[in-house]
């Protein structure tokens, strides 16, 4: 069955396209694609438990990817998109770092999860560029008004 001009999914695919070229776009990408080679990694080793992790990770990430590229964002005002993406990106961050560093430093004899321990520091290092890219965006968003100053006491 071929696609033709008036398929909701041509513009769904073109959306797709547009926002993975932004630079948030690509952050959100690399994360959901660097959460799943850790989820592979992770269930191939002895110890499976760190996958939840990267499971969780590449979920909310999916679900941020999806909301920003469909601009859901502009739609559901009840939400602070922003302060709940940061708070994503910063808690990833912690949670990759801590459970890598585990992994790798523990991980003797077992390859696999040591292979998911060092990328996982990877994805600890872009969730916290990520958190840090989100923090600019914030910090340059908000108002600043001056106070009224009066004279008259």
């Amino acid at each position: 069955m071929a696609e033709t001009e008036g398929s909701p999914f041509v513009g769904c695919l073109e959306k797709l396209k547009s926002y993975v070229r932004t630079r948030k776009g690509t952050i959100l990408a690399a994360e959901i694609i660097l959460s799943f080679i850790i989820l592979i990694c992770y269930a191939a080793s002895m110890y499976g438990g760190y996958s939840a992790v990267a499971i969780c990770e590449m979920v909310f990430a999916i679900i941020f990817f999806v909301v920003f590229m469909m601009e859901l964002d502009k739609q559901f005002l009840v939400v602070n998109w922003l302060w709940s993406d940061f708070i994503r990106a910063a808690i990833g961050a912690a949670l990759y770092l801590i459970t890598s560093l585990i992994c790798v430093i523990g991980g003797a004899g077992d390859g696999a999860r040591i292979a998911g321990g060092v990328f996982g520091l990877l994805a600890g290092i872009l969730f916290a560029y990520d958190s840090y890219t989100i923090f600019m965006d914030i910090k340059s968003n908000r108002q600043h008004t001056a106070a009224p100053t009066d004279d008259t006491v």
